[in-house]
């Protein structure tokens, strides 16, 4: 069952997505409008400058060259294709490439009937965003009629426990925390525990933001995992990794590291509102085969929208 469908009207939905990539709208077809000026069909050239467009847009390249290959069939199976048909090829191939890459709806996680807790962990490196993306998920579960417990697994610095219980009076969610340098597993352990004697519908830890020793990590939050699995079985349900869309191919390489590391199963992008790189969303979904979940296009509770590939398409084309 999805939730958040109460919680985000069509219309204010569309608005919010419509403002956030409107910096990356603009950018992407200023130069798309370059490339195809005085162009009337789609030829070698216009793909060379289409090319050249979605790299510099941070699609990424492995991904701008399936796109390309893809117009390429188009125009040699139709014979001939004028500029102007252009942009609903592109809108119909980024959209066929988000769905192929396993990408849902705009529901957001669904959480089966009868799981409870059902267990979120959420990892990426330090300043993507990650405590603040925790605390607008809390905030729409519970918007959405769920109890909600916050873990601040993220026990090597002040500021992030600090941070995360801010997030959980300003929400109204209870958050489990330790003292600084505790064990980030303990403290997974005792969210887990107490969200399942207080009846908890969804927990959501917080882990430290650390990349620079990837053996490190991956010890980290395969022992983090393992101590919830004591509480609650098949623990954690998801682990959400945050990725700052700002960085363009930055947020990629992270991503893979972050793979390497742990069982990714879900992505949230953030930041898309401040930046032109919102091609990053495609790239990254098509290379990492990961579902991107959620996208952040703003400071406000509900400016943490699930994802849906329709929409996005249909705002950044339309």
């Amino acid at each position: 069952m999805g939730f958040f469908s109460n919680i985000f009207s069509k219309k204010e939905k569309k608005e919010v997505l419509d403002a956030g990539l409107e910096k990356t709208k603009t950018s992407f077809f200023s130069k798309l409008t370059r490339a195809i000026a005085g162009k009337s069909k789609v030829d070698d050239e216009v793909l060379d400058e289409l090319e050249a467009t979605l790299i510099t847009s941070d699609v990424g390249t492995d991904t701008t060259i399936d796109i390309i290959h893809r117009i390429e069939e188009r125009v040699q199976r139709d014979k001939y294709v004028g500029t102007s048909e252009l942009h609903r090829i592109l809108k119909e191939e980024i959209g066929a490439l988000l769905t192929q890459s396993g990408n849902d709806e705009g529901e957001g996680f669904v959480i089966p009937e009868g799981r409870k807790p059902y267990v979120i962990m959420v990892v990426g490196v330090n300043g993507v965003g990650k405590t603040t993306t925790i605390g607008k998920l809390a905030y729409q579960f519970k918007e959405a009629g769920l109890k909600v417990v916050l873990g601040a697994a993220d026990t090597f610095r002040a500021a992030a426990v600090e941070q995360l219980v801010i997030w959980g009076e300003r929400v109204g969610v209870p958050v489990v925390k330790q003292k600084m340098g505790s064990d980030p597993a303990s403290v997974a352990y005792d969210t887990v525990s107490s969200a399942k004697a207080s009846d908890a519908d969804v927990v959501i830890i917080d882990t430290a933001g650390r990349l620079h020793n990837k053996v490190g990590l991956m010890n980290e939050l395969t022992k983090i995992k393992r101590v919830m699995q004591k509480v609650v079985e098949g623990a954690p349900d998801e682990v959400l990794l945050v990725l700052d869309g700002s960085t363009g191919q930055n947020a990629y390489e992270q991503a893979k590291q972050f793979i390497k590391a742990t069982e990714v199963t879900s992505l949230a992008i953030t930041k898309l509102d401040g930046t032109a790189k919102g091609g990053v969303v495609i790239g990254i979904s098509h290379q990492l085969q990961v579902p991107v979940k959620y996208i952040g296009l703003g400071e406000g509770m509900k400016d943490l929208q699930p994802f849906s590939r329709t929409d996005f398409v249909a705002s950044l084309f339309d």
